[in-house]
């Protein structure tokens, strides 16, 4: 057993929504098909994966050093120590080979989006889905039968108003979604609030209203709008400033009341530990919003977890970035506090699978083996052309 070839292709997203601090038009993400001598159906086992969303394809990585690295391996270098699967662990710390400490970015999105792509191919070789290899893997065999899911949107056009923001969330409430999750930062305070109140009344109450400024708040602009929005009771207040600036973010938690959302701008176990160490964030309230194939993959996000474990954090507390399939699979496998949706957002990589309904803020899992980006048929017709 073993992987015969590893491609990567750059797509555009082809968007033109903007949040508080950037549009998508010019943004591309990579699709990753990680190709074995497995038959099943008389076909190679393939195991894809994309990076998410919001950083830019990262293909150089891959060609120049993580996949020859991987083709360049003995192949029962990376095999489980029985022979019958591949060991993603092995294969992570195969890509690591000679990467110094630290730098997170340029390499973690990569080797993640890799990674994440063999799991894809484990469960297919495993015959399950991913989602329940995961649970065995790591959560005792606990598994979500059905996962939280809030909607996020809200964003900034031309011409969209607050009846076009109520039409939209409308729109989600109608499609199951019981929480929503609304830009702001784009607009003055003033108008923002008008935005916060409209939605409030429509959802039903400030636990249903997530808002996102996407750390692109000036200190004074962050300061500001988190005491406007401490009346409101809202879900949560995510990404109020940038992460890694830990002073402002423990200034802003110590007078808001409500729970602060962050985390999605940082990639590695170590830029967590120091955010929940010196950010002044709160384990009964606060949550972490890692995005996992941006951050090294599924292997080293366990290692994470067991990090947060130990400083007193729950999995309930961790809703990863990335409105996706792996996202999905990755909340159910090991039992954490929920995932996003961002339907009709990024082009094919948008939304779950073809079938997948929410019910009441749930969404159900699949039982097909892998990930399940077969079920997404717009997006699995761009994965499969790459073989």
């Amino acid at each position: 057993m073993k992987i015969t070839e590893i491609r990567e292709v750059a797509i555009p997203l082809n968007s033109t929504l903007r949040n508080a601090v950037y549009d998508f038009s010019e943004m591309t993400t990579s699709v990753v098909a990680v190709k074995t001598d497995v038959l099943r159906h008389g076909k190679p086992v393939i195991g894809y994966s994309f990076n998410s969303t919001g950083r830019y394809a990262c293909g150089a990585q891959m060609r120049d050093r993580l996949i020859p690295r991987i083709l360049a391996a003995p192949a029962e270098s990376l095999l489980t120590d029985d022979g019958s699967n591949l060991n993603a662990e092995k294969i992570l710390a195969r890509m690591m080979m000679r990467e110094k400490p630290g730098g997170h970015t340029e390499r973690s999105v990569p080797v993640g989006t890799i990674e994440v792509a063999v799991w894809d191919a484990v469960a297919k070789i495993a015959d399950e889905p991913l989602h329940s290899v995961l649970a065995k893997k790591y959560n005792a065999g606990t598994l979500l039968e059905r996962v939280p899911c809030y909607v996020g949107g809200g964003w900034y056009a031309p011409g969209k108003g607050i009846p076009e923001l109520l039409a939209e969330i409308k729109s989600r409430m109608d499609e199951g979604y019981t929480t929503m999750k609304i830009k702001v930062g784009g607009a003055s305070v003033a108008e923002d609030l008008r935005r916060i109140e409209a939605a409030i009344e429509l959802l039903g109450g400030g636990q249903h209203l997530a808002v996102d400024a996407n750390a692109g708040f000036t200190p004074e602009r962050c300061v500001e709008y988190a005491k406007a929005l401490a009346p409101y009771d809202l879900r949560w207040f995510e990404e109020p400033t940038d992460p890694a600036d830990f002073a402002l973010l423990a200034e802003v938690a110590g007078f808001y009341p409500g729970a602060i959302g962050t985390g999605e701008n940082l990639f590695s176990t170590q830029d967590i530990r120091n955010l929940v160490l010196f950010g002044g964030l709160r384990p009964d309230r606060d949550i972490i919003q890692i995005d996992v194939p941006q951050s090294y993959g599924i292997v080293q996000f366990s290692r994470t977890l067991d990090m947060l474990s130990r400083l007193g954090w729950s999995r309930e507390s961790i809703f990863p970035h990335g409105g996706n399939l792996m996202t999905l699979s990755i909340v159910a496998g090991f039992g954490l506090g929920g995932c996003e949706a961002y339907p009709d957002v990024f082009g094919v990589f948008a939304g779950f699978a073809d079938d997948s309904k929410v019910d009441g803020g749930f969404l159900s899992l699949s039982d097909r083996p892998g990930i399940g980006f077969e079920g997404q048929n717009a997006l699995y017709d761009v994965m499969k052309s790459i073989f």
